[in-house]
């Protein structure tokens, strides 16, 4: 995109994503910076990241991530746009990608896997599941049903949802 990327991992170590975005924003900028003769940092904030329901979401969230430069209007189809990975997943390009599990389930063989990934954007994706991506991804919060949240919150003992704005309110005694 012109403005953000959008990268679907999945990460073999608990600090994969820190240490990859780390050295994505040291030797790219420095990159960037040599070849457009700038300084200082490229990223505007922090990376935003959710947790994906794998069966229910991974699938939805690349139909999401492939479909948006065409709604952004930046080409028509999304093998057109030269960072997407829809030619690797829909046509079987070459590429230094290790496929999910959920992609690999799709089918026994690479050209019925790229058949049924094609098949997967014949549809738009529904309003709630977009709503629920760009919700969650605003606000760092996991992509996926209630039970996968709860579980979230039970496993790491944390509190889902939008937190409000401003100091909490003093809870009055009794007495």
């Amino acid at each position: 995109m012109t403005n953000h990327i959008h990268f679907l991992v999945t990460p073999k170590h608990a600090d994969s994503i820190s240490r990859a975005t780390s050295v994505i924003g040291s030797r790219y900028a420095w990159y960037f910076n040599k070849s457009y003769q700038r300084t200082g940092t490229i990223w505007a904030g922090r990376h935003k990241h959710s947790l994906v329901q794998t069966d229910r979401y991974l699938l939805t969230c690349c139909r999401y991530i492939e479909m948006n430069p065409v709604g952004a209007g930046m080409v028509r189809k999304p093998e057109e746009h030269r960072w997407s990975s829809y030619r690797v997943n829909a046509w079987g390009a070459q590429s230094g990608l290790t496929p999910h599990d959920e992609y690999l389930d799709l089918g026994e063989n690479s050209e019925d896997r790229c058949h049924a990934y094609r098949e997967l954007f014949r549809y738009e994706i529904p309003n709630e599941d977009v709503h629920l991506i760009e919700r969650a991804s605003q606000y760092c919060q996991p992509i996926g049903d209630d039970s996968f949240k709860q579980q979230i919150e039970q496993r790491y003992g944390i509190k889902l949802g939008q937190a409000t704005r401003g100091r909490p309110t003093k809870l009055k005694e009794n007495g």
